[in-house]
């Protein structure tokens, strides 16, 4: 079953004869030699070149050892690119987005929730004449944690980047080429991969795909790094929050202007509305604090405005930096 985005889909079929498999990898020592192995086994005979990318996102088990094995035994297809230290899965993705050499890459979890057939489906699907498609499940196969995670996510998306509300954003995709030279564009050092993509095309599919059991281990995602994931799409792609912040210190205002009126009325009307004595004092002290608390967070959410914007636009930290690479041509340290 597929399902587009975009109501007019491609006019014409665009053959894809090289692809590009991007891996992050963290703490995935069991399953990432068979999971190269079944790329390998899966994709090969049905393009002219495969890459595989592996980008070890500081891992704290043996997987350095594995994923370097698993690039001796195929050394014309795997790349391995091991980070300085844990920068996060879209740091990761987007450094294997900068090395990346096919007509289209797809993105795929170390852990074999995505089976690699289901590969050939998506990039069926965008030779349609899609920038992406992401995959979509029936039935994931997620803890309720993550799950529950995603959902919220999801909602934030939907609100901050104006997703569509059937869309799912999955990690599992596939990118075509153009949409990738923009991509890697960004140079800010909190990416989010799908805050990116929804800002630069609309020309968007997903399709549905089997999800399995994890094999080995357990989701990366603590609760910590979900909430860092939330944060990121809200003040890296969104001035949303400090506009909501300037809408809350209005309400405010206006409700002060509200309580003068009341206690006005009610001194006028020799306290009627009020039923108990109040402190001399203590109404001009609540309406000066709550109206100037109000205009200070309205100016600040107008001054944070200009500053969020600066913020998207200038910061020198790295996304990103390789301790090591290898099958890389240049196999120098970067810094991005």
């Amino acid at each position: 079953m597929i399902k587009t985005i975009k109501e007019n889909s491609a006019e014409q079929y665009i053959e894809i004869s090289t692809l590009s498999v991007l891996v992050p990898v963290y703490n995935s020592e069991k399953t990432i030699e068979p999971l190269v192995e079944e790329i390998i086994e899966t994709l090969d005979p049905h393009f002219n070149n495969i890459e595989i990318i592996l980008v070890n996102d500081g891992s704290v088990d043996s997987s350095h050892d594995y994923v370097l094995q698993a690039q001796k035994n195929n050394p014309e297809i795997v790349k391995y690119l091991r980070l300085a230290r844990n920068f996060g899965e879209h740091n990761a993705v987007m450094c294997g987005l900068n090395y990346s050499t096919g007509e289209c890459v797809a993105i795929i979890d170390d852990d074999f929730q995505n089976p690699p057939s289901e590969i050939l489906k998506i990039v069926s699907e965008l030779q349609l004449g899609f920038d992406v498609v992401y995959s979509s499940y029936a039935k994931k196969r997620h803890s309720w944690f993550r799950n529950l995670g995603s959902k919220f996510n999801d909602m934030i998306a939907t609100k901050l980047l104006m997703k569509p509300k059937d869309h799912y954003l999955s990690s599992f995709k596939v990118i075509n080429r153009s949409l990738i030279n923009s991509i890697i564009q960004y140079k800010g050092p909190y990416p989010y991969i799908d805050g990116i993509i929804f800002r630069s095309t609309n020309n968007i599919s997903y399709y549905i795909c089997e999800h399995e059991d994890r094999k080995e281990g357990r989701s990366g995602y603590t609760l910590k790094k979900l909430i860092g994931l939330w944060l990121n799409m809200a003040t890296g792609f969104s001035v949303l929050p400090l506009r909501m912040a300037s809408i809350l210190g209005a309400v405010i205002s206006f409700s002060t202007i509200l309580l003068i009126m009341f206690f006005v009325a009610s001194s006028l009307m020799g306290g009627i509305f009020i039923k108990q004595d109040i402190p001399v004092g203590w109404t001009s002290l609540i309406i000066i604090v709550t109206f100037f608390a109000g205009i200070q967070l309205m100016v600040l959410g107008m001054i944070g405005e200009y500053l969020g914007r600066m913020y998207l636009t200038i910061n020198s930290s790295p996304q990103y930096v390789v301790s090591e690479s290898y099958g890389i041509e240049s196999n120098e340290d970067v810094n991005a």
